[in-house]
């Protein structure tokens, strides 16, 4: 199969990172894969890096006339058999291309990311064949805001599983903070933003070092509430127990120098920091919101409390922090579930198998 992924977003998180583990596992499978997105979209760049075709076309709004014509024109030369849309202006600009190109014209798949309400039902429920949601609650939302039961699959997203192989010696996050080698140390990796509940996490601390106070926080990541989060940081008194360590490029590193993985999310589709965490071997602690639960198995591979809740945070935080063989066994758990159930391998079997089913083959 010839597939032509869509994206209009010139960024790179969650979906992109999707899009191109996709990309690599479907390729590794036989088929054909390009992308198309925005001049100076990090999709771009990332594709050619690892080989694939990637096209731009500047898609300057949803009636964009010449870009409707430049994907039209791109389907054709690319000899897409499906066209799988990312984002809002995308999916209308490539969905029209498409439309337009009469009975032998590629499969449209709309794929959703986002645990958001839906601004338009025409990009999915008219123009694309089929809706890949990431999740089930995605999938479930989307039937509820009048997207018809058949047309929504969930799939949800895999990872790249070799790349969470720990390494000998295990994370250095310790040496690198000064810290004793016995230190445990609970952490999270998230863009900064409001939704992930680090002020949540921060307002729980208090109460953690309480009961044990020679455990160190950190969090990576970078975004819109850096300062904010500093600034919390010192209003707590927290500076000698919670250490920010801003965008990291070793998050496998990362990862493997905590002892407990805690993101205390108001809103997430699926939650990919939550399969990662999983395939470094960690315990969780999460909020009970959304897509979360379809990850993190309370009880088995982490614990879910209420959203915004610092007292609930801290009492299961605690709960991990007073046994360290509680701590290995859900770690142990969430390492199989993620091998088993999100995997890209797993992903793009479920993708193929949709793929092929718009096709006949």
């Amino acid at each position: 199969m010839r597939v032509l992924h869509s994206e209009s977003s010139t960024g790179w998180g969650g979906q992109e990172n999707r899009t191109l583990n996709e990309m690599i596992t479907m390729r590794d499978r036989g088929h054909e894969m390009a992308v198309v997105s925005r001049p100076g979209a990090r999709i771009i760049e990332r594709a050619k890096e690892a080989g694939f075709a990637a096209y731009a076309v500047d898609m300057r709004g949803a009636l964009d006339l010449p870009a409707i014509v430049k994907l039209r024109r791109l389907m054709r030369e690319f000899r897409s058999d499906i066209v799988n849309t990312h984002s809002g202006r995308d999916t209308q600009l490539a969905g029209m291309a498409a439309r337009s190109m009469g009975k032998n014209r590629p499969r449209l798949v709309r794929t959703r990311h986002l645990a958001l309400p839906i601004t338009s039902k025409f990009t999915y429920s008219i123009l694309p064949d089929k809706v890949v949601a990431v999740s089930r609650f995605v999938r479930d939302y989307l039937v509820s805001a009048g997207i018809p039961d058949g047309q929504v699959e969930a799939v949800p997203t895999g990872i790249d599983l070799n790349r969470y192989t720990p390494a000998d010696g295990g994370g250095t996050l310790r040496s690198e903070l000064g810290l004793p080698d016995a230190t445990v140390l609970v952490g999270t990796v998230a863009i900064l933003r409001v939704k992930k509940g680090h002020a949540d996490l921060l307002r729980a601390v208090g109460t953690v070092l309480q009961s044990f106070p020679d455990t160190h926080f950190v969090i990576a990541g970078d975004g819109p509430q850096t300062e904010n989060l500093q600034r919390l940081i010192v209003e707590l008194g927290l500076q000698e127990r919670v250490h920010m360590l801003g965008l990291r490029h070793d998050v496998m590193n990362v990862l493997q120098s905590l002892d407990l993985f805690v993101l205390p999310t108001h809103q997430e589709a699926l939650g990919t920091a939550f399969i990662e965490a999983g395939a470094m071997g960690l315990p969780v602690v999460a909020t009970n919101v959304d897509g979360v639960p379809e990850v993190v198995v309370d009880g088995e591979t982490g614990v879910l409390v209420p959203p915004r809740d610092p007292a609930a945070l801290a009492v299961a935080i605690n709960g991990f922090l007073e046994n360290p063989a509680r701590r290995r066994d859900f770690g142990d758990n969430a390492r199989r579930r993620v091998g088993s159930e999100f995997s890209r391998e797993v992903m793009a079997g479920r993708m193929q198998n949709l793929y092929a089913s718009l096709l006949g083959v």
